[in-house]
């Protein structure tokens, strides 16, 4: 096959809807044309890869290089499994490589590499099962606040008729008691259920949410935390709820400010992933906002559990913010996603942004 018939059938079959990263390199491992999953695997756009040597783009240390080398030489097509591989970034992924040499002269052949990231699959996989354990946490949860917030309203009702019964104005401090406690248990009970179902979605920047509670934040800190800021400037608008959005990442950063406590460092960065899967649907566009803090990290043994209600490694805390966070991402069709070493834990908002 040529190259160019190669370039025709991108364009006919749409390579760049697959997931599977692929590139075609020439004779000199100089990039001729990749797909939109090769330019996210990268970390580049394919107006600056285009003509750019492998190497300017993937760390030299990578120790499949000689096996590209061995493919052209050999004109013979090879498969590996479960090669790690290390962007220029620093980024390190988990693929399976296959490389397919496309027939010519030795200094004219081209060579077709698919890289299909084993991470990723893993990743998809446990996103999945991280949406369908929300969705039936969902449903108790319902089930549960149905069943409790029933006797509760008896028992408000109880006591104020007993306060009206008692005569005694000292005896109504405890059926006083009872009906704030009441109060406070139905509460409660309502943010664990957490936000309204009824999206009202409008056109949305998610750089004013995230402006906006920085603001939020620096304020309450008095400038006792330090935030900084890696925007992407070529995100659009897309349409969510700016009100919820804004209460899921002042749950996270606030989230954040509680790890790394007073002195601490928490950096917003924003991104844009191209045919990107979310809880087992890909979408043309996602966008990513990272929050990260340079706390100590959480647990090992907390990390599958964080985003249950009422599970909080901070003594002060409620356990919902960040229960609550992650169903306002999953009503909006995306989720949060957490990464986390002593020093470096990052959550990860991923929101579709198909219009």
């Amino acid at each position: 096959m040529a190259a160019e018939s190669l370039m025709d059938l991108s364009a006919d079959y749409h390579l760049d809807l697959l997931a599977t990263g692929v590139i075609l390199l020439d004779a000199h491992l100089h990039i001729r044309e990749l797909n939109l999953s090769a330019e996210n695997l990268l970390e580049v756009s394919a107006s600056r890869a285009l003509g750019s040597p492998l190497e300017e783009l993937l760390d030299e240390s990578n120790e499949w290089y000689p096996l590209l080398h061995q493919a052209l030489a050999d004109n013979y097509p090879m498969v590996r499994r479960a090669i790690p591989l290390t962007t220029r970034m620093g980024q390190e992924r988990t693929v399976d490589l296959t490389l397919s040499p496309i027939a010519g002269k030795v200094d004219s052949r081209c060579l077709l590499v698919e890289l299909t990231m084993i991470d990723r699959l893993q990743a998809i996989s446990r996103d999945e099962s991280e949406w369908q354990a929300q969705a039936t946490l969902k449903e108790i949860m319902k089930g549960v606040a149905h069943e409790v917030k029933n006797p509760l309203g008896g028992i408000r009702g109880a006591a104020q008729l007993l306060a009206g019964e008692l005569g005694n104005p000292n005896l109504q401090e405890y059926t006083d008691i009872i009906i704030s406690e009441v109060d406070r248990l139905r509460t409660l009970v309502d943010r664990m259920l957490g936000p309204k179902e009824r999206l009202e979605s409008e056109p949305t920047n998610i750089h004013e949410v995230t402006e906006h509670v920085r603001h939020l934040i620096e304020a309450e800190a008095k400038g006792g935390l330090s935030i900084e800021r890696d925007y992407d400037p070529s995100l659009p608008d897309f349409l969510a709820d700016a009100g919820q959005l804004t209460q899921a990442v002042l749950n996270l950063v606030r989230n954040a400010w509680q790890a790394c406590g007073d002195g601490g460092l928490i950096t917003l960065k924003t991104r844009v992933y191209r045919q990107f899967t979310v809880g087992g649907n890909q979408h043309k566009l996602v966008c990513a906002l990272h929050i990260s803090d340079n706390g100590p990290g959480v647990p090992d043994d907390l990390l599958p559990m964080l985003f249950l209600p009422m599970v909080t490694g901070n003594a002060k805390g409620t356990g919902l913010g960040l229960s609550i966070a992650q169903r306002i991402a999953n009503q909006h069709g995306g989720l949060i996603q957490v990464h986390s070493t002593p020093g470096d834990t990052c959550f990860t908002l991923l929101l579709p942004m198909e219009t």
